[in-house]
């Protein structure tokens, strides 16, 4: 009796809930009365398929612009031009409704009310009925007064630059400012004035390139303090036993391999003031061993991430590691270094043969005393941590470690071991000029790329070569070289990152990252051209006329404009057959 009595409840109990429950379109009828929900999704792309940031987004329904839960009348895409709506709306707000989206940025065309497909995706959890519509949208660019500003800009600190009408540091933070000054003045009034935000000039320096190059130049700091530089020097003409031809292709690749591992502008600082002294007790012109010196500093430091600025710029940019740099291009810089050493053997064959070499041993005796090892222990102690900042280098690509946590690492570490005193490297060693004139440059080629000339440059290459992956590979190398020996490779590099970015994406073939390979060889081996083609080359110039050793345009050119083209010669024989 109990157990009936007990099934009698349970099926009375049942047949009351059914009873009170609405039929199935009742109960969606009585959901609808909440309203209706679309989530709408998609990305702006530029013409090759590139996310654009900061589109202005929006939607309409029927007609009228509809505004997002929780924003403003617009939404805007991120990083990746990816952008996200989602809109509450009043119950069969959607049925038989036109969605469109609409979108606008400067410097680029406004993409008018385009019509999207939606789709019923069932209810929300909340009971609203749910809509989706997802859908990828191309903008074209649009040129605009700020398009005009930012190219004269651009010019107006190459010009600067290759004139040397002022420091180069002042003709870029110079165009850094005129950028953000006409963003925010005429471009306050009329977008199409506006060149680049506050927040994207930021955004845009590269801290990995600026701390790669401060931890660098604080470890080069440490190693001056100890004499091996000059050791160095000493070394090499006791090799050479006061034999000029051998004692020129010995500095050539003492300062080719020390490139290679510091940066060509430091390498050159350490080594112009002991071969100056050499060359006066050899009665040699300096200058016919500084040039060629200078040439192989660029050469040398073409073969790793660390060795040339461009380098840097290109490896940060690219993701790039530092063995990518050693196993693509180690073997024709090799190569290179072969030919420059016979060449300038040859070109200077009458200064070597004027040197006057007497009394070598008490010569060799002068130089031990005047050229030794001043610090032994901090010697060890830098060798130490330049070896692991290295190593950190060759393994960063597996630790995802960003190369410039490696170069800060072991600066750092080796300040704190070796009790250094970093006020007095921060004020005496790293170059302040140097680092901001990156950081202004990184600026001023922002406000190229954001207003749409990079891309038009990318454009152009792309049409010219035709999708052909040689010609590419053959304009890249020699417009970069012929280029960097009338600019400083540096500015020049900065510039045609996005552009060979554009061309990976649209050549067919390009994958590979011949055409990296193929900017840093063109940029390094061109800076060679003339004296202003590289940085080191200036110093170079600078420091012998200080010395007293004029070097004129003309001549610096005369000697080493035509190995420069043997040697991109060479590099575009490689990059064509390796790749």
């Amino acid at each position: 009796m109990i157990r009936t009595f007990l099934h009698l409840v349970v099926i009375t109990s049942i047949l009351a809930i059914l009873a009170l429950s609405p039929s199935p379109p009742v109960a969606q009828a009585a959901q609808a009365v909440l309203g209706d929900r679309l989530t709408l999704s998609g990305k702006m792309k530029n013409p090759q398929g590139r996310g654009i940031k900061g589109v202005e987004v929006e939607v309409l329904i029927n007609g009228r612009p509809v505004k997002p839960a929780g924003m403003e009348d617009h939404f805007t895409t991120g990083a990746q031009g990816s952008f996200f709506g989602d809109f509450l709306l009043p119950a069969g707000a959607l049925d038989g409704a036109k969605v469109e989206v609409a979108a606008h940025k400067p410097n680029w065309q406004a993409l008018p009310p385009t019509p999207v497909e939606v789709f019923p995706a069932g209810y929300d959890q909340e009971g609203r009925r749910l809509f989706k519509a997802s859908q990828d949208f191309t903008l074209k660019r649009k040129i605009t007064p700020a398009f005009w500003m930012a190219t004269s800009v651009l010019l107006l600190v190459y010009v600067i630059i290759a004139l040397e009408l002022m420091h180069r540091t002042l003709a870029a933070l110079l165009g850094a400012a005129l950028v953000m000054f006409i963003s925010y003045t005429a471009g306050t009034f009329d977008s199409r004035y506006f060149i680049l935000s506050f927040a994207d000039a930021i955004h845009a320096i590269d801290m990995n390139v600026i701390f790669l190059l401060m931890g660098m130049m604080i470890i080069v700091g440490v190693l001056k303090k100890t004499g091996m530089f000059q050791w160095l020097a000493y070394k090499s003409y006791a090799m050479a036993r006061g034999k000029v031809f051998v004692l020129s292709c010995i500095l050539m690749l003492v300062t080719a391999v020390t490139s290679a591992f510091l940066d060509n502008v430091t390498t050159m600082l350490l080594m112009i003031p002991v071969t100056i002294e050499i060359a006066l007790t050899l009665k040699v012109n300096p200058i016919a061993l500084l040039i060629p010196e200078v040439f192989a500093s660029n050469v040398g430091g073409t073969a790793t991430l660390i060795g040339d600025p461009p380098n840097i710029l290109i490896g940060s940019y690219a993701k790039l590691s530092f063995m990518d740099f050693v196993m693509n291009l180690t073997i024709i810089v090799a190569i290179c270094m072969v030919v420059t050493i016979i060449y300038y053997i040859y070109w200077y064959k009458k200064a070597y043969f004027q040197a006057e070499v007497k009394d070598l041993d008490r010569t060799l005796e002068f130089l031990r005393q005047e050229y030794r090892i001043t610090d032994k222990k901090l010697l060890m102690y830098s060798l130490g941590f330049l070896a692991f900042t290295i190593f950190l280098f060759i393994i960063h690509s597996v630790l995802h470690m960003e190369p410039s946590i490696a170069a800060l690492t072991g600066a750092m570490l080796l300040l704190a071991v070796s009790r250094g005193d970093i006020v007095e490297m921060l004020e005496h060693e790293v170059e302040w000029p140097t680092l901001v004139f990156f950081m202004a440059l990184f600026i001023v080629v922002a406000a190229a790329e954001e207003t749409g000339l990079i891309q038009a440059i990318a454009e152009w290459v792309a049409q010219v070569s035709r999708g052909n992956l040689t010609v590419a590979v053959l304009m890249v190398v020699w417009v970069s070289a012929l280029v960097s020996a009338a600019v400083d490779n540096i500015p020049f590099t900065a510039t045609m990152l996005p552009i060979i970015a554009f061309l990976n994406t649209t050549i067919p073939g390009a994958e590979s990252g011949v055409l990296w390979w193929a900017l840093a060889l063109g940029a390094c081996f061109g800076g060679n051209g003339t004296m202003i083609g590289a940085s080191a080359n200036v110093v170079t110039v600078g420091l012998a006329e200080k010395a007293g050793y004029h070097i004129s345009f003309l001549y610096y050119m005369k000697a080493c404009f035509v190995p420069m083209l043997i040697t991109v010669a060479l590099a575009s024989v490689y990059l064509l057959w390796v790749f």
